[in-house]
């Protein structure tokens, strides 16, 4: 899948995209912008998007805010090496997982912002993944830019959690959010993304991606509909969990060196739960392993198996170990 700073094409987003070019055009555009989504939804690909746009003299365009691939400043935007534009995004730790946004890199930022502009025009950060931010250092480092934001100057920030930013980032922001792709948009965008990919199973990983389609071809990539089926069977089996299967589902994960299919496993089994939780709540009938607890007990369990997966990622703990607690929450009567 193409890097979102090098992606030519925004599909599902062009109201976001014209209320960018709008804010643009009417001399008065916001210093800063908040673009919430799910993971995968679009929000990197419209960030980059709006900065080639304003970085290219801001052309009339149809599409909005597209930019000749070919021009030099899709090229320099997509190569990183464009001088009034500035990446701001979690650094690459060890095994390659993503890690968290650096205070080193918020400063570099920050004086990216003071200076002149190359070019004449304007100079743009884009931050990515900026849930992923410290709130004590990288957050509070940006915050003096944010009440005092050089001239001709924007921040984009592409964010899956705006809960965990400072209310004071958020309140400094305009908020754009950007909604799920259709059933058809998904469908047409995956068939270019997983050609080799069956139509059966693009459907079933669009279902599970939720109108994301960077969580679907994540999903693809790490093998998610073999842990979509892992989930089901975990969730099925609970009244006759053992040792041997949950054991043979947290071996299969810790056997992943780059991580991403223990955070895939657990995003998996939340979104089952949750799915269920809402389908009880309206009055439809509830899969039969929702009888192991009650309604309220399942909400608390989903809370705490996303807290057990951050932790485990963040801390760098044991994903076999993770698993096999997560399971036996559920389990336990």
């Amino acid at each position: 899948m193409t890097e979102p700073r090098a992606t030519p094409d925004l599909i599902g987003h062009d109201d976001a995209a014209r209320t960018l070019e709008a804010a643009a055009r009417s001399g008065r555009l916001h210093h800063a912008w908040l673009i919430c989504g799910a993971p995968g939804i679009g929000k990197a690909t419209l960030a980059w998007r709006f900065a080639r746009w304003l970085l290219a003299g801001m052309p009339a365009t149809t599409p909005p805010l597209q930019v000749d691939p070919t021009s030099a400043v899709f090229r320099r935007v997509a190569a990183d090496t464009h001088a009034d534009c500035f990446t701001l995004e979690p650094n690459t730790g060890d095994k390659g997982v993503k890690r968290v946004l650096r205070v080193d890199d918020a400063r570099d930022a920050v004086r990216f912002l003071t200076q002149t502009a190359a070019e004449g025009g304007w100079r743009v950060v884009v931050m990515d993944e900026a849930e992923r931010a410290d709130q004590a250092l990288v957050q509070n480092t940006l915050l003096k830019t944010l009440e005092e934001p050089p001239p001709r100057t924007v921040l984009l920030l592409a964010c899956s959690a705006p809960q965990k930013l400072l209310p004071t980032i958020r309140s400094r922001c305009r908020r754009l959010d950007l909604n799920p792709l259709s059933d058809a948009e998904m469908a047409t965008l995956l068939a270019r993304l997983l050609p080799d990919v069956s139509a059966a199973d693009r459907a079933r990983v669009a279902a599970l991606a939720a109108g994301s389609p960077g969580r679907a071809v994540a999903l693809m990539e790490a093998g998610g509909l073999a842990l979509q089926d892992a989930v089901e069977s975990s969730l099925a089996a609970l009244a006759r969990t053992g040792e041997a299967r949950d054991f043979a589902v947290a071996d299969k994960l810790a056997a992943d060196r780059t991580g991403g299919a223990f955070g895939l496993f657990f995003g998996l089994l939340r979104a089952a739960i949750a799915a269920a939780l809402r389908d009880a709540a309206r009055g439809h009938a509830a899969p039969a392993w929702m009888g192991r607890h009650p309604l309220a007990v399942w909400a608390g369990l989903w809370d705490r198996l996303g807290t057990l997966a951050d932790d485990t990622e963040r801390l760098n703990l044991d994903r076999k170990q993770a698993v096999l607690t997560g399971l036996s929450w559920l389990a336990r009567p």
